[in-house]
């Protein structure tokens, strides 16, 4: 089991220093990722970017799709933390998990939103437009007071350009694939709320016990507006069960939870800048699962999209963009 180098220690469950009095970077805040963590993000980055192709193949509806994939990711981490990280549930208050609760349910938003947009629009397509994560959390850092410097700003007109782009030829296509890039980008911002707050909330949790909260009230969530909606959440083929089981393993366990590990060490910025490559690898897998080639046209829009988006990571690291306006 790798060790989780950003678990608090027991002072700090109770709400005392980080180490010997330093506090936790911003949420925003960007480090240069080691050979440990880039490894991580590259095994990571390889679990999500089965994910999209993996769930255009299964018959269940989304929501079941991202019900089981969270309740099992949190019921598979949870003897890992009650075998190993027990330590870490003592003294905590309820109030130190408020982030976590949070981060669940802007995760769920962000299934809601982005996964019906795979069967709309194609996969290449809503992938681009879901990685544009970063370019909604440097808007929640200047909303926040942070000064940020010009190139973020030209990235975000790359990015804007290149999804108008995107949906300029899915408008050509049909009106469902444009509706599917406009849930992708909805499922972006939701995606930038979850990175946010699981920043938050790894300053004083493990990975496992922020997973196992975080992924938890996810599951819930689905689970009710399952119930709300009248979706079934069991009775499919052994198929299905296969597919999900996959899903799980490779975008849930690979994918979520190691880019959670690394999270707290290199920040919300730079996993936004390795989950861009599941842009190539989700294109790729589509290619050869389904067989799934994007609109010619469209692929200048989604490179657009890519490089405007590593832009304002690429500025995101400026000190100028972790100094608050005065």
């Amino acid at each position: 089991m790798l060790k989780d180098p950003a678990a608090p220690h027991h002072s700090q469950a109770r709400g005392g220093p980080l180490q010997q009095g330093r506090t936790a970077p911003p949420a925003w805040a960007v480090s240069r990722p080691g050979g440990r963590d880039a490894l991580l993000m590259s095994v990571a980055v390889l679990g999500v970017s089965f994910s999209g192709p993996l769930t255009t193949l299964v018959a269940a509806s989304i929501l079941a799709i991202a019900f089981w994939r969270n309740a099992a990711g949190a019921v598979l981490l949870l003897p890992v933390l009650l075998l190993r990280e027990r330590a870490t549930l003592t003294g905590l208050r309820p109030r130190q998990l408020a982030s976590s609760l949070v981060a669940g349910l802007f995760l769920a938003a962000h299934f809601a939103a982005w996964l019906p947009s795979l069967s709309m629009t194609t996969v290449a397509a809503s992938t681009a437009l879901v990685t544009t994560t970063p370019i909604w959390t440097a808007l929640a850092a200047r909303l926040s007071g942070v000064r940020l410097p010009a190139p973020v700003w030209w990235g975000l007109a790359l990015a804007v350009l290149g999804a108008a782009l995107i949906a300029g030829v899915d408008v050509a296509v049909s009106w469902e694939a444009l509706a599917g890039d406009g849930l992708a980008l909805l499922g972006a911002i939701c995606a930038g709320g979850y990175m946010l707050a699981g920043a938050r909330a790894r300053e004083r949790l493990s990975t496992s016990a922020y997973a196992v909260v975080c992924y938890s009230v996810c599951a819930v969530a689905l689970a009710l507006a399952a119930l709300v909606a009248g979706v079934p959440l069991a009775g499919f083929s052994a198929r299905d069960w296969w597919l999900i089981a996959a899903i799980t393993f490779c975008a849930q366990l690979l994918g979520h939870t190691l880019l959670n590990l690394v999270l707290s060490s290199v920040g919300p910025t730079v996993v936004g800048l390795a989950v861009l490559l599941e842009v190539p690898g989700a294109l790729l897998v589509a290619l050869v699962l389904l067989d799934q080639v994007p609109p010619l046209l469209a692929v200048p829009g989604m490179v657009a999209v890519v490089i405007g988006v590593a832009l304002v990571i690429r500025a995101s690291s400026s000190p100028t963009v972790t100094e608050p306006v005065t």
